[in-house]
Order: C-alpha cells, then sequence, then structure tokens
C-alpha cells in the first residue's frame, strides 16, 4: 500500500480537493486501485488560509498485481515514483487554480513516527511550512509544492500521517464501489461495504433497522474501520436511523 497526500489545492467557487483525488483516482485506475480517500480535518484557526474548514485528503492506494499476488512492496514502491507521483503532478497542475497552494507527499513504505506527530499537531496547533519540508527531508518522506505559497505542504504531510495512523477523518470513497449511497439504506448495505454502524455517543453497534445516510455516504476512521455513526431518528420507530456527520 502507499498513500498520497494532498492540500490547499482551491479556491471559493472551484472544484475542491475532494474531487481532485478523485480524479487522481480515475486517472490510476488501470493500475492502481483505490483503498480509500479520506479528508482530514486539521485545525479550525483565522490564522490559517483555507477555502472550506481546512481539510486535507489522503489517499491510500495499492497496485493491481499485489491484490493478486504476493505484495512486492519494492516493487510497488518503484511503480509509485514511476507512475503516480509523475500522475498526481500532471492533474494537480492541470486542476491548479491561482491563489491556491498546493501540497503533495508520498509514502511508499512504513510511515515514521514524526509524520504521525505532524499529523496530530496539525489537528491542533497553528505550525510552519518549513518544519514540514524539515520533518519530510528528515525522515525520507516525499513532499513536495506545486505552486503558491507552498503552504499546501503542511496538510499534505499531515494527510499521510493521519491516514497511516487510521483513527480520526472521512471516509469521501471507499474501496472501487461505482456510486454514493444516499437517502435510506438498509444496514445489511452498509455492512456489505464493510462498513460499521454504531450508535453516537456509545459502543452499541447496530445490526439491523434502515439508515438515512444523507446527500453521500460518509463514514469516518476509527481504529482502522469505516464506522458510520447514528442516532435514533425522530420518530416512534426503534429501527429508524440518521447518519451522524463527523469531521
Amino acid at each position: 500500500m502507499i498513500i498520497v497526500g494532498i492540500d490547499d489545492t482551491d479556491v471559493i467557487g472551484s472544484r475542491g480537493t475532494n474531487q481532485l483525488a478523485r480524479q487522481i483516482v480515475r486517472e490510476l485506475s488501470a493500475d492502481w486501485s483505490c483503498l480509500r480517500i479520506v479528508r482530514h480535518q486539521l485545525l479550525d484557526d483565522p490564522r490559517v488560509p483555507y477555502t472550506s474548514k481546512n481539510g486535507s485528503a489522503s489517499i491510500a492506494l495499492q497496485h493491481r498485481q499485489a491484490l493478486l499476488h504476493s505484495p512486492d512492496l519494492a516493487g510497488e514502491a518503484k511503480l509509485a515514483v514511476e507512475s503516480v507521483l509523475p500522475c498526481c503532478r500532471r492533474v494537480m497542475r492541470e486542476w491548479f487554480i491561482e491563489g491556491s497552494d498546493p501540497g503533495l507527499c508520498l509514502l511508499t513504505g512504513e510511515c515514521p513516527p514524526e509524520v504521525v506527530e505532524w499529523g496530530r499537531r496539525c489537528q491542533s496547533e497553528f505550525v510552519a511550512r518549513e518544519t514540514a519540508f524539515a520533518i519530510a527531508a528528515a525522515v525520507g518522506v516525499h513532499l513536495e509544492a506545486l505552486g503558491g505559497t507552498e503552504d499546501g505542504v503542511i496538510g499534505a504531510l499531515a494527510a499521510v500521517g493521519l491516514a497511516w495512523a487510521q483513527n480520526s477523518g472521512r471516509i469521501i470513497q471507499l474501496g472501487e464501489w461505482p456510486d454514493d449511497l444516499s437517502g435510506a439504506q438498509p444496514v445489511e448495505t452498509l455492512h456489505s461495504r464493510d462498513v460499521c454502524v454504531q450508535g453516537y455517543g456509545t459502543d452499541k453497534k447496530i445490526t439491523d433497522g434502515t439508515i438515512d445516510v444523507g446527500k453521500r455516504l460518509r463514514p469516518n476512521v476509527r481504529h482502522g474501520a469505516a464506522v458510520l455513526f447514528v442516532e435514533a431518528a425522530a420518530t416512534q420507530s426503534p429501527h429508524l436511523y440518521q447518519a451522524v456527520k463527523l469531521p
């Protein structure tokens, strides 16, 4: 598995980072399978310039040959540098909007703990791009700026660390399902997509009933799993639930 991190790719009124991540996945789909696209919430602070709530995105990919045979991690890393990185650069440059500050990060092996810690820091602290560059250089993780102020490297590196930790974020795309579920859905349908349904604020697993997932299915990442948090719907039926949207 490899992880791509992208951030600060849009401006108000333009196509967002989530759509860009989906486009990158489409461009790579012949050779790379999408495991997850996740939106990661970073620090919401007036000192941070952002379009909408300061989120970055991670893309977890696996080479299709690795899905059929024993994974060749060194080979997959080499292919990522040769094919994924150039593709990401090209698509991000094609989508570049004046006023954005895109950053790109690529992880091809184990994630250094310094990068995981950076992701957590970016959720609670005001940080500088110089620190992001220094950390990436020190631990050997690829990080580059593709325009503007270069501040996008902050969130790009953070997205990789948070994706590796697998305990935060909202899933934008889960695997390669061709559609986004919406509206009322049986719990069984969510389970068939490896989504765990859990009561919000409780440890209760929901195993039957109907969930109103809203406009789109957007589970969260918790302890490595895709979890949709729900609460009882405003109705008399004990088996109707409403999805709770969390960052």
